[in-house]
């Protein structure tokens, strides 16, 4: 029986409405999720047209709504490979495809299985592996599938020198990637939860029949206990623990995220075992069972702090029997391998001594300031504003940029395909594109993802074209973009458009086009890169106020992306930026991160600066002096300002642009020192490499004149 204490009702309350004020409420939950989504959308579509077959999901706290700023929770990835055929029984077997059959015995620990090699054109096992570094012959003559698979796939995403955590691999903290096969025939370990008898206060009839269609994968993780642990594949239903995170209402959430700040500030004190710690899971695995057992009316606002100590009490269960069951599968032990039995024993004596204490322990959480904020009047606690606007303006920025990065992949892709003209494979995947777009049947998701890839291909294939004709010094079309190629973003598909015009000499028209972009950048325009070489930047007020009150479609206006031009498009950029397609020197390429791959072999700037060059540019041969130093002080000063420089997400471009301004300026010296600077502050892959030569020998040869 819990006692009850008094002032819990009134506490609870307090604790609502600062976890409110925080970003957990039903807005910042309902635009996280939305945004996760989305997110996952987009990466499936991009990998249907292109290849491989694989499906994206976000699984964890920020899918799910239950983080914030404070926990710093990170971001859970999951690749489902859908091309490979998983058979749970030999009727399953697929012609042409490649087929794994799971399979156990009695030494196979719970939750595991091995996949069997089968033939792709008899139903009949595979006796001889291939030569396969991911083939491996057992003892019977079966060929089973090794960990080594997911292995070299992750190393040749992330490089050498990327993290291996569990099954997950990454080459950044804040980021877990899980590679899975998708199995759609359920287990009997999963299958079974479903016809369990169990007292019916939570899942609900309709969560369960929803839940029920989810499939479920299996992941390279064996048992660590196990001698063949790199064959172990162990079965994980995420999809359907997300149906239920999805399905809670906003106290249990609230109680999801102070169970998971106890746990981060106060909890993992008491775990003193090398190897040892208590995970979000294991919270949210005590969260399913206390809603199992207790009525939906006890989930209310005033009795929010009741809810914690009844799951308190239940991961104290756990911990005092030694044992925390998987909420789905049978037979499992969370603790196992997880926490060793001082620790249960040390946490169930914390964790009893905060129920008992009166939770007083939430006065302590520094995390958010939650603990502060309880102390404060109830009055001065409501939602912050701008707590909420800067979530809203971070998820959306961070949203589009992989939006972005995902069109990159797409473009790069197509870009080096040998196989055929790149003209005629951007408009077959145009082609595709509109197919996902203007299907029936396909959430609203998957269509908004396949527009934006629509549009964003459209205006390449301007761009590709017009680059084509200016190289051949053919005029261009009059109408080389449209309204709806040019409003990708804020600003970056006019200045491709700027650009060329300026190009092929048509300078009123450029000029025109950069007035038009100057006049977009207002204060609420937030510069945004896909190549993620800024972390923690700052968001302007405005911006994030805007996408506080906008609705997704909305956000991408006020976001002026990086300009990037890819070799096919180089007759379209100013000469002295083409340098920057040839940045490597020497062995250069080697000391690539993997992401820059994609974009370093391109010409890419800031939207702002880019602007500004192109203004200077355009003035300076038009003849308007006063424009053309105007512009040049506006670069000047986001170049000399070492706050405005540090947000820039390619400054040694920048700096160089500024540098080419100096040189038609006339002052070579200061131009010289602004490409050795360049390159002091990035020594490789920095076309101020060609820049510092390329001057001094003009100057000289313009002294042997």
């Amino acid at each position: 029986m819990i006692r009850i204490p008094h002032f819990f009702a009134a506490l609870s309350e307090l604790l609502y409405a600062a976890l409110d004020a925080i970003g957990v409420n039903t807005w910042t939950v309902a635009r996280r999720t939305d945004t996760f989504l989305r997110r996952e959308t987009m990466k499936t579509v991009r990998f249907k047209l292109m290849g491989p077959n694989i499906t994206a999901y976000h699984f964890g706290s920020q899918s799910e709504g239950t983080t914030t700023p404070g926990l710093q929770s990170d971001i859970d990835l999951l690749y489902s490979y859908d091309d490979v055929n998983i058979m749970f029984r030999l009727s399953d077997w697929k012609q042409g495809k490649e087929n794994l059959l799971m399979v156990r015995d009695e030494t196979t620990p719970a939750q595991h299985y091995l996949l069997q090699w089968y033939r792709s054109d008899v139903p009949e096992p595979e006796t001889v592996p291939l030569k396969s570094r991911y083939k491996e012959l057992d003892s019977r003559g079966r060929v089973f599938l090794s960990h080594r698979l997911v292995i070299d796939i992750f190393a040749g995403v992330f490089g050498k020198k990327h993290l291996r955590r569990g099954p997950s691999y990454t080459d950044n903290k804040d980021f877990d990637n899980v590679f899975a096969f998708v199995c759609n025939t359920l287990p009997p370990e999963i299958a079974s939860w479903f016809n369990k008898c169990r007292p019916r206060y939570w899942p609900s009839t309709e969560v369960l029949e929803v839940a029920r269609q989810c499939v479920c994968f299996l992941i390279p993780d064996g048992y660590h206990k196990s001698l063949n642990k790199h064959l172990e594949w162990r079965v994980t239903p995420n999809l359907i623990e997300r149906k239920l995170m999805f399905s809670m209402n906003m106290v249990q959430r609230k109680c999801l995220v102070v169970l998971k700040m106890i746990k981060k500030q106060e909890l993992v004190n008491y775990i003193d075992h090398e190897g040892c710690k208590i995970t979000t899971f294991h919270f949210k695995t005590a969260l399913f069972f206390t809603l199992e057992r207790t009525p939906s009316n006890v989930w209310t606002k005033a009795r929010l702090l009741e809810c914690i100590v009844r799951t308190l009490q239940t991961i104290h269960e756990f911990l005092f029997q030694g044992k925390c069951p998987h909420y789905i599968v049978d037979g499992v032990d969370l603790f196992d391998g997880k926490l060793c039995r001082e620790c249960q024993k040390s946490l169930a004596k914390a964790i009893s001594a905060m129920i008992q204490d009166d939770m007083r322990v939430l006065f302590k959480l520094q995390i958010d300031d939650l603990g502060k904020r309880l102390m404060q009047r109830p009055r001065e606690l409501r939602v912050d504003a701008d707590v909420n606007a800067n979530i809203c303006g971070k998820l959306a920025k961070e949203m589009f940029e992989e939006y972005y990065k995902e069109f990159r992949s797409l473009a790069f892709k197509l870009c080096i395909d040998e196989q055929q003209d790149l003209v005629t494979s951007i408009l077959g995947t145009i082609r595709s594109a509109r197919v996902y777009a203007n299907s029936e049947g396909l959430s609203q998701y998957i269509k908004d993802c396949a527009q934006f890839l629509d549009t964003h291909l459209r205006s390449m294939f301007a761009t590709v074209v017009s680059s084509g004709r200016l190289q051949t010094e053919e005029p261009l079309p009059l109408i080389i973009m449209n309204n709806e190629t040019l409003d990708t973003d804020a600003a970056s598909s006019r200045l491709k458009l700027a650009s060329m015009l300026y190009c092929c000499g048509d300078l009123q028209r450029a000029a025109y086009e950069l007035d038009d972009i100057a006049g977009r950048f207002d204060d609420s325009v937030q510069s945004a890169c896909a190549c993620r070489r800024i972390m923690n930047e700052k968001l302007s007020e405005q911006f994030c106020e805007f996408n506080a009150r906008n609705s997704v479609q909305m956000m991408s206006r006020k976001l002026a992306f990086c300009v990037m031009f890819t070799k096919q498009e180089m007759f379209c950029v100013p000469t002295f930026l083409r340098f920057e397609m040839f940045r490597a020197v020497g062995d250069d390429v080697q000391h690539r991160h993997f992401t820059e791959h994609l974009w370093m072999d391109c010409a890419v700037v800031d939207a702002r600066p880019f602007m500004l060059y192109l203004q200077y540019l355009t003035y300076r041969d038009l003849g308007a002096l006063q424009l053309q130093s105007q512009a040049f002080y506006k670069l000047e000063h986001i170049v000399t300002s070492i706050e405005k420089l540090n947000q820039l997400y390619h400054r040694e471009t920048v700096i160089n642009l500024f540098g080419h301004c100096l040189e038609l300026e006339g002052d070579i010296l200061k131009a010289i020192y602004a490409y050795a600077y360049c390159l002091r502050q990035e020594p490789r892959n920095n076309a101020a490499k060609w820049h510092i030569a390329l001057t001094i020998y003009k100057q000289l040869s313009r002294r042997s004149e």
